[in-house]
């Protein structure tokens, strides 16, 4: 199997509610690729909806590592933070997206 078999194995899984099962498919990729993005993205999500805020939190800040230009990286992050009650750093990578989405709608009109 591929890494992007074990993601989309992961994805199935997720979509059935089956976290624990997902969140092994998604490991599964990581093995392969530690900087599979979407893999570690999807992980984190499956454990938010886990409750699992803290492997959460460490999964998006390791997103943001392997992608920092990833509005919806910081996005997600700050939101895990706040679920937590992490106001202050939910405000911070907040406006961190912010920035980012800044700076793209920036870079769009001089292309056009």
């Amino acid at each position: 199997m591929t890494k992007e078999d074990d993601y989309n194995r992961g994805m199935e899984l997720f979509l059935e509610d089956k976290l624990d099962a997902a969140v092994e498919a998604y490991q599964k990729a990581l093995e392969a690729d530690p900087r599979y993005a979407d893999a570690l993205h999807a992980l984190a999500m499956a454990y938010a909806n886990q409750d699992k805020l803290d492997q959460a939190i460490e999964a998006g800040k390791k997103l943001i590592e392997i992608s920092p230009d990833d509005e919806l990286a910081y996005t997600s992050l700050s939101i895990f933070y706040q679920r937590k009650g992490m106001i202050a750093e939910a405000e911070e990578i907040a406006a961190r997206a912010r920035t980012l989405g800044w700076k793209r709608q920036l870079q769009e009109k001089k292309g056009k």
